[in-house]
């Protein structure tokens, strides 16, 4: 999609990418999710107060074998402290999440449904679930506020909006985490890596 106008603040908004499905207005606090050729509003886009990053919207990332360039920025309070979630593309235009929690940084990809895990009875730490062929186990179950957004992304999110998440953990390292509402769920694939394994490609 173009350039189009805020439907609140009529300012020009540019979708970094084509298949953006939701933006934020850059002059406004809104957030503004994009219907085939239609945008209606979503909502505020919260305040997202600066803090030191390793990355920002527009860096290309390279982990590993993994390279993602960020378009969005969401911000999640979980009580304790809040983490970051940037989501991305894969050079072959893949979805990709880069996460930093505690000063760690994971990517993650999103699992196919038919491939999502299985699980005797409801998560909780602890439980061992198997996802892909290999084993988790259940390390974390709790619920997180989405706080603040910045950017574009491919799925919609509401600041305000409560989150319940699983994180497993397998004995190679792997992440799986969850993210489970009423009649929904999906589930994200991926590895931790230490800050200095990171290479950041700033923004021209």
């Amino acid at each position: 999609m173009s350039t189009f106008s805020c439907p609140n603040c009529g300012d020009d908004v540019s979708p970094t990418i084509a298949r953006a499905r939701m933006v934020t207005c850059p002059s406004c606090d809104s957030t503004i999710l994009i219907e085939s050729d239609a945008v209606r509003l979503a909502g505020e886009q919260g305040v997202m107060h600066e803090v030191p990053m390793l990355f920002d919207i527009g860096d290309t990332v390279i982990c590993g074998k993994t390279t993602v360039t960020l378009h969005g920025h969401a911000r999640f309070s979980y009580g304790r402290g809040f983490w970051e979630e940037f989501w991305g593309q894969t050079p072959s235009g893949e979805s990709a999440w880069v996460s930093i929690d505690e000063g760690d940084v994971v990517v993650q990809q999103p699992v196919p449904a038919s491939n999502y895990p299985r699980s005797q009875g409801e998560f909780r730490p602890g439980r061992e679930i198997t996802c892909q062929n290999q084993h988790f186990r259940v390390v974390e179950v709790d619920s997180a506020e989405c706080v603040a957004l910045r950017g574009s992304f491919d799925e919609e999110l509401k600041v305000g909006e409560t989150y319940s998440f699983v994180n497993a953990q397998a004995s190679n390292g792997r992440l799986l985490s969850g993210e489970l509402w009423e009649g929904g769920q999906s589930w994200f694939l991926g590895t931790w890596f230490d800050p200095f394994e990171i290479k950041v490609r700033r923004q021209s």
